[in-house]
């Protein structure tokens, strides 16, 4: 009965998402009609990664042919021919799934998906969640992460290999005692979905993922992916994103997201932090506009490391408040073209300046300037000031870097590294080199979407039950369970390992 409801999960899935009927209308028809339908080999894929095995086609095949007979019958794996019925040969599945991918794929291979390919991922992952029925969010955890193709990388600079559209990339491996490394295969990117700032816990549910060459820079081409999730009627809402991305040039990702009125939260680059050269007199540091006469030592505040202490986050928690005081304020949003409008923060009671004669009445626990600038410039004279898109396009964001508001909402990022985590567990699905062994793009990036709607329905199982769980200990009053976190890391075991005895 439990096998029955988990493979109508999964045809509802594919049906849900229609992808089945799309490609179907891109096949070539043969002369005779084939056995295996797009629709049946595509709920074998789920079937073969839902049980967490490797990407092959073998494995499709056996998937298929263990169901019950009614269902089998019902798929059109077993068919009635003139002599008798015909159970679905691997061949068949073979020349399906090559049809399959030759139809997905570019008719000239760059190492980016094909716009078919693109539609037929984001069309499962969506239905994935739509069938989860789970509460959902508008904001975005994106990241990206390797996975090497099957195929040896060519002998020599410029030669062949069986997987062209694969290439060399760098990864960088955060063990003790490892280094940074080169692999040979794709970038895969997934934006997942996070819970909204104030709220609900939602699932951390994979919305879209992006796998091309890893010679393609992976921020500017995911850019077109939140371009479809705006065109489809879905809303941008907080993208939170690490370094790597923060640091591409403003109008490969930036300002593009901007536009599609995504509110950034990410991590800045050290070669961006700190003042970067001024706007009207006023300081641009950390995506904000700071008045001239703003301490140095404020402005190159560095965010809280991860193991501070009590005190160090209370201390630095107060500089955070401190460098407020001197930030431009701003009386009006972005509009349209990015322009917005600022004043100066002594007019809005923030600090006490002499050039600004009324704020000298603000009481004494307000920062003051006290050596105003000879010769005042334009942002000390005038009332309010423009400012395009143009200034900190690149490190401008919802919050105050490196504000403890900041501190609090980038924390959601480490969801995508979550969702990484459950899809490379090598007792489960283990995305590693091996794991599919048929090589181009659109065959790895079919199986890689199919692994990952079967894993939001996981986690939306798990979720569902950690609620119930809640649910149940409230009603007897007691406290919600909390999760066991390791209190030793990964260096600590090692270091006692081989510590003397």
């Amino acid at each position: 009965m439990e096998a029955t409801a988990a493979l109508a999960r999964l045809e509802a899935v594919v049906d849900a998402s229609g992808v089945a009927e799309r490609i179907e209308t891109r096949l070539p028809v043969g002369i005779r009609p084939r056995q295996l339908q797009v629709r049946t080999l595509l709920v074998g894929m789920l079937l073969a990664a839902a049980d967490g095995r490797p990407a092959q086609l073998t494995r499709v095949h056996r998937a298929l042919v263990s169901l019950p007979e009614p269902e089998r019958i019902r798929l059109g794996v077993v068919a009635r021919w003139k002599d008798g019925p015909h159970e679905l040969s691997y061949r068949q599945v073979e020349r399906t799934f090559a049809l399959v991918a030759r139809a997905l794929a570019k008719e000239s291979p760059d190492g980016s998906p094909s716009e078919a390919l693109s539609e037929v991922l984001d069309s499962l992952l969506e239905a994935s969640i739509q069938a989860a029925d789970a509460p959902q969010s508008s904001s975005l955890a994106v990241d990206w992460t390797d996975l090497e193709t099957w195929s040896r990388p060519p002998r020599k600079q410029g030669g062949d290999c069986p997987d062209p559209e694969a290439s060399w990339g760098h990864r960088r491996t955060d063990g003790p005692g490892e280094r940074d490394e080169l692999f040979f295969g794709y970038y895969l990117q997934v934006a997942t979905m996070v819970r909204d700032e104030a709220g609900p816990e939602v699932p951390e549910l994979v919305r879209r993922i992006l796998l091309a060459s890893s010679r393609v820079d992976p921020p500017p081409a995911f850019v077109p992916v939140i371009e479809r999730m705006a065109q489809s009627g879905i809303e941008s809402g907080d993208l939170l994103a690490d370094s790597g991305y923060a640091h591409r040039r403003p109008e490969s990702w930036a300002l593009p997201l901007r536009r599609l009125g995504a509110r950034l939260v990410q991590d800045l680059h050290p070669h961006d932090r700190g003042p970067k050269g001024t706007h009207m007199g006023a300081i641009a540091a950390n995506g904000n506009l700071y008045c001239p006469a703003t301490p140095k030592a404020l402005l190159e505040l560095s965010p809280l490391a991860p193991a501070a202490s009590e005190e160090q986050q209370t201390a630095h928690d107060q500089k955070c408040a401190e460098l407020q005081r001197h930030k431009l304020a701003a009386i009006t949003g972005r509009d349209r073209d990015g322009y917005h409008r600022v004043a100066c923060p002594a007019t809005h009671d923030k600090l006490r300046c002499p050039l600004r004669p009324e704020s000298m009445t603000l009481a004494h626990d307000r920062p003051e300037v006290l050596s105003p600038p000879e010769h005042p410039p334009v942002c000390c004279r005038q009332q309010t000031i423009t400012v395009p898109p143009s200034v900190n396009a690149k490190t401008a964001q919802k919050h105050d870097y490196p504000s403890p508001a900041h501190r609090r909402s980038y924390t959601r990022r480490t969801a995508a590294e979550r969702a990484y985590a459950s899809v490379k567990d090598t007792a489960a699905t283990d995305l590693s080199r091996g794991w599919c062994r048929l090589m181009g793009l659109a065959p790895l990036a079919l199986f890689a979407g199919c692994a990952f709607a079967t894993r939001n329905l996981r986690i939306q199982d798990a979720f569902r039950a950690r609620q119930a769980e809640h649910q149940r200990r409230a009603a007897r009053g007691l406290p919600p369970k909390r999760r066991k976190r390791r209190r030793q890391t990964a260096a600590d075991l090692i270091a006692a390992a081989h510590a003397p005895p």
